[in-house]
């Protein structure tokens, strides 16, 4: 007797039960997997501390800055403790915790041995995302964090010995207040700005172009070749974000009704799911300057792709070095720059000044770069500054196939003001009376002119950036709105999370001139803000009564009911029933600090580079000889001696060089050992 089943399709017709043929899927074929064998023993292989292993690869990178390729990451990269850091940096990415090691289970100690050995044996052309088998206990997107993590952590210390100076944005130790006051120490008496921004450039940059810049340092062809595919890979739709659409008035106003009804439904967030950035951070974040908003994107490489921007750019900095020692022409009657690069005989902390006027004038340029931002600072005449637009140009077509459009490569001079991170560069004119002691012994005094560099915080801008995130409206004279992002949170909860946004302010304005008028506005606009939601929130009819029952700093507590049965607020806080009420800060001009003029030296370098160089400087056996054969030849000075040639250096090279020290006395030791020889031969 058949089978229910065969019976069944007996009965069927026959075209009901006919093996339907099934089209091929036309998509590429999965490539081929890799035979990875028997896992070895996780627990076994964690041996090393990841600390350990990078920082010898920093020192052996700043020890060595060699122009030629570094020669061997692979072995860094087979440590799975380095895979393990990286897992833990991307889980911290994510979730914002940063795992234990020892809380890390063994099957995502398995998932990192599969992603180990297929990213070390992997196919050309196999994805970052599909690097391991599912089913895995890693998300594929994790997954990519994870590699590029380790590329990332690998990749830096090769470069950054190699980046110039003058580059400050996606590097360790720098940022926009370096670049600002590089600009405040080191571009004074500059006539003409080149103002350049490449971004189309950098955006623009072929993956055959951004290896052969980094094929110039890392020689590795396994890192390369992961590089390589986290380039050439195409995008999955979904992995990255839309471009925001241009929308009209009516459609903004139905989107803004849209995301104000999903903020007011509580949210409960999963499991594993981040939280938000609270209120002031987001508000700080809308701050961000367009050169520093502005962060590039190469397939695959994620966090990488920074790095890979300033690898490329660092041909351009170099390039600009050049013609900066070549177009260096200094004039007799200069008694500031006498010296080319950062040799230069000029402290900008002490007031002098750059003279102008007289038929020979100094020709001297400088330059700095924020991310794919360029700022060129040009003593010499206009047509100098067209010359090195042109070349600037030419040079972008000529090394990275891509040509700026002309807007975007301007050039401006300093009485106009130049714009930069959000600062304004311009000029001030001063007329200090100088006195000095005269032949016969007379003190003359004489009224002079002088320019003063003056990097001030652009109002505008600071409006524009209210406004976008809709506390203030109009330009000019603009009016405070209600911040209705906090309308459920309390009053405490509120007053701390705007002073958290204020003292955020400040730190960014420390080194602009008008801090205390710029840090001001903003405590006007958020001090304004919040009595204008307190008078909605406590039905108060205006921001007078609020800032007379709350006091000017809004301090004191605001109560929805007016009986007289209710505890005082003191007697509730002595009870730990509610919280303290901070006052909103810098409510007083007095309150907020002043300008940071602290002298930048032109060598300056960041605390981890100095700490760097000093230890492997302790650690080569050559330094302990110099140092002996000085201790000989040198006599014991006075402390004030040495104090003496402190201050001098510090007043006429900006910071203490001991090697121009010390080659002054070798060379008075090698003329007294000379006269010796000389008196001893005569002697004899």
């Amino acid at each position: 007797m058949p089978p229910p089943r065969e019976a069944l399709r007996r009965l069927l017709p026959s075209h009901l039960h006919r093996p339907v043929a099934r089209r091929a899927p036309r998509s590429s074929p999965p490539p081929p997997q890799v035979d990875e064998g028997p896992l070895p023993d996780p627990y076994s292989l964690l041996v090393h501390d990841p600390i350990d292993l990078l920082s010898s690869l920093w020192r052996r990178a700043f020890a060595h800055p060699q122009p030629s390729p570094f020669p061997n990451l692979s072995g860094y990269a087979s440590r799975l403790d380095l895979w393990l850091l990286s897992y833990q940096r991307a889980c911290a990415h994510a979730t914002g915790a940063f795992p234990p090691r020892q809380a890390v289970p063994l099957p995502t100690l398995h998932c990192l041995l599969r992603l180990r050995a297929a990213a070390l044996r992997r196919h050309p052309g196999l994805p970052l995302g599909r690097l391991h088998p599912p089913p895995h206990p890693i998300p594929r997107r994790r997954a990519d964090r994870v590699v590029q993590e380790l590329l990332l952590l690998l990749l830096e210390p090769v470069f950054e010995p190699r980046f110039s100076p003058k580059s400050h944005a996606f590097r360790p130790g720098r940022g926009p207040h370096t670049a600002i006051r590089s600009v405040r120490s080191g571009f004074a008496a500059y006539l003409w700005f080149v103002s350049a921004d490449l971004t189309a450039v950098v955006d623009g940059l072929s993956p055959d172009t951004i290896l052969s810049c980094v094929q110039k340092a890392v020689s590795d062809r396994k890192v390369l070749s992961l590089l390589k595919s986290a380039l050439n890979s195409p995008v999955r739709p979904g992995s990255v974000a839309p471009p925001e659409k241009n929308l009209d008035g009516l459609a903004k106003k139905r989107l803004k009704r849209k995301v104000l009804r999903k903020s007011r439904k509580k949210k409960v967030l999963n499991e594993n799911e981040p939280k938000p950035d609270p209120y002031w951070l987001r508000l700080f974040f809308g701050f961000a300057p367009d050169q520093a908003s502005h962060v590039p994107n190469y397939g695959h490489c994620g966090i990488i792709s920074p790095l890979l921007t300033n690898v490329c750019l660092n041909e351009l900095d170099w390039w600009m070095e050049e013609r900066i020692n070549e177009y260096f022409s200094p004039s007799k009657h200069d008694s500031i720059w006498k010296e080319a690069g950062d040799e230069g005989c000029h402290n900008p902390a002490w007031p002098e000044f750059v003279p102008s006027a007289g038929k020979e004038k100094t020709r001297k340029m400088d330059f700095l770069r924020y991310g794919s931002h360029v700022l060129i600072g040009i003593r010499g005449p206009r047509e100098d500054a067209v010359e090195i637009r042109r070349q600037l140009m030419e040079f972008c077509e000529r090394t990275f196939g891509l040509r700026p459009e002309n807007s975007m490569v301007e050039i401006e001079h300093i009485s106009r003001g130049i714009e930069f991170l959000d600062h304004v560069i311009s000029r001030r004119v001063i007329y200090p009376t100088l006195r000095y002691t005269a032949s016969g012994g007379n003190i003359v005094s004489e009224k002079g002119i002088g320019t003063l560099l003056s990097v001030t915080a652009s109002l505008q801008r600071c409006i524009r950036h209210f406004r976008k995130l809709e506390l203030v409206k109009g330009d000019r004279d603009p009016e405070p709105l209600p911040c209705s992002p906090m309308l459920y949170s309390g009053q405490a909860h509120t007053n701390s999370q705007m002073n958290k946004f204020l003292e955020t302010m400040a730190d960014w304005y420390r080194y602009a001139d008008n801090r205390k008028k710029i840090v001001g506005f903003c405590a006007y606009v958020i001090r304004s803000s919040l009595a204008k939601l307190y008078a909605a929130r406590y039905r108060l009819k205006s921001r007078a009564k609020v800032y007379k029952i709350a006091s000017r700093d809004l301090s004191r507590p605001l109560r929805e009911s007016t009986r007289n049965d209710a505890p005082e607020y003191s007697d509730l806080l002595r009870m730990g029933l509610v919280d303290f009420i901070e006052g909103v800060q810098f409510a007083r001009m007095s309150s907020i600090p002043s300008c940071d003029y602290t002298t930048f030296p032109r060598n300056w370098v960041p605390h981890h580079e100095l700490v760097l160089r000093e230890y492997i400087k302790l650690q080569d056996p050559k330094f302990f000889c110099e140092l002996h054969k000085t201790i000989k030849r040198q006599e014991i000075n006075s402390p004030q001696d040495d104090v003496s040639k402190m201050v001098w250096d510090y007043k006429v090279y900006g910071i203490y060089d001991d090697k121009r020290s010390i080659t002054n006395v070798k060379e008075l030791r090698n003329d007294e050992v000379d006269n010796k020889d000389k008196q001893l031969l005569l002697d004899t």
